[in-house]
C-alpha cells in the first residue's frame, strides 16, 4: 500500500535493481561439407537470453555437439525417408539438415516458451526451402509428458520416428528419466528405429554423471553403442577442466535390444 508520503513508499525504500539488458542473439554458421549442397551455409540463431539457460551462452556452449550431428546427418543420409523427432532442440540445425539430406518428417522440439519456439521457427524459415517445410514442424515439448501430440505430427502409417535427437541434453542429469520415458514411448517399429545422443563432457569434474544416461539406457534394455568422437576447438578456453574433454564431442546410437 502507498504511503501519504511518496518517500516512505517500499518502491522509495527497496527500490527494484535496473534490470540488464538482454543480450543479442548470436549467430553460427554450419557450412555443409557437399560443395553442391543447397543451402550451403545454414545460419542459426540462437535466443538472446532465457531463464531456461541462464544467458545465451548456454546454447553456444552445445554449438560443436551440432556441428558433428549435423556432419553425420549430411554424410550418411541416416534420415532419409525417415521420421524425426528431436528434444530440446536450441538452434534446430540437427532437425533442419535432417530435412535437407531427405527426412519424410521431422518434429522439432523444445520447452514450450514463446521465445524458444519462435527462434526455432525463425531458423526453420531462413533455412528450409517452402517446398520443403511440410516437412518440418515445431512443437513445445516438456520431456516426460505425453507423447501422444507429438506422434499425432505424423502421419497414420508412422508408429513412431525413425530417429530420435539428443544433442548435447545429458549434462540435465535430473532429466534422465524423463528423456528415456519420452524415446521409449514415441520410438518406431521400425528396424533400424534408433536414438541418436551427441555430447561434449563440459563440466569435466561431473562426465561420471553424463555417463550415467547410458548405464539408465542399458539398464532399461537400449544396446548402446560409441560411433563418433571427434574434436573441435573449445567453445569457451577459459572454462575449467581438461580443455582435451571438454573440446571432444562424443556421438552415441542406441537402439532396442
Amino acid at each position: 500500500m502507498a504511503s501519504e508520503d511518496a518517500s516512505l513508499d517500499l518502491d522509495s525504500i527497496f527500490p527494484e535493481p535496473e534490470r540488464p539488458p538482454t543480450p543479442e542473439p548470436t549467430f553460427s554458421v554450419y557450412t555443409r561439407p557437399d560443395p553442391s549442397a543447397e543451402p550451403r551455409d545454414i545460419r542459426i540463431r540462437l535466443v538472446g537470453s532465457h531463464p531456461l539457460w541462464a544467458h545465451h551462452f548456454h546454447l553456444l556452449w552445445r554449438w560443436n555437439a551440432s556441428r558433428s550431428f549435423a556432419s553425420l546427418l549430411d554424410t550418411t543420409r541416416l534420415c532419409q525417408d525417415h521420421t524425426v523427432l528431436e528434444l530440446g532442440a536450441g538452434g534446430a540445425l540437427p532437425s533442419i539438415i535432417a530435412v535437407l539430406s531427405g527426412a519424410s518428417k521431422a518434429v522439432v522440439t523444445d520447452y514450450p516458451d514463446a521465445p524458444l519456439i519462435d527462434n526455432i521457427r525463425h531458423n526453420i524459415t531462413e533455412n528450409v526451402s517452402s517446398s520443403l517445410r511440410d516437412r518440418i514442424c515445431v512443437k513445445g515439448y516438456i520431456w516426460g509428458q505425453d507423447v501422444q501430440p507429438l506422434l499425432d505430427l505424423l502421419s497414420p502409417a508412422n508408429t513412431g520416428f525413425d530417429v530420435i535427437i539428443l544433442s548435447d541434453l545429458i549434462f540435465n542429469h535430473s532429466q534422465h528419466d524423463a528423456l528415456l520415458n519420452t524415446c521409449e514411448r514415441s520410438i518406431s517399429d521400425h528396424p533400424s528405429a534408433c536414438v541418436l545422443v551427441f555430447y561434449s563432457h563440459h563440466r569435466p569434474h561431473l562426465a561420471h554423471r553424463d555417463m550415467e544416461f547410458f548405464e539408465k539406457a542399458r539398464s532399461r534394455g537400449w544396446k548402446t553403442d560409441e560411433i563418433v568422437r571427434e574434436i573441435f576447438p573449445p567453445m569457451f578456453p577459459e572454462d575449467p577442466g581438461d580443455e582435451s574433454v571438454r573440446s571432444t564431442v562424443h556421438g552415441w546410437k542406441l537402439t532396442k535390444s
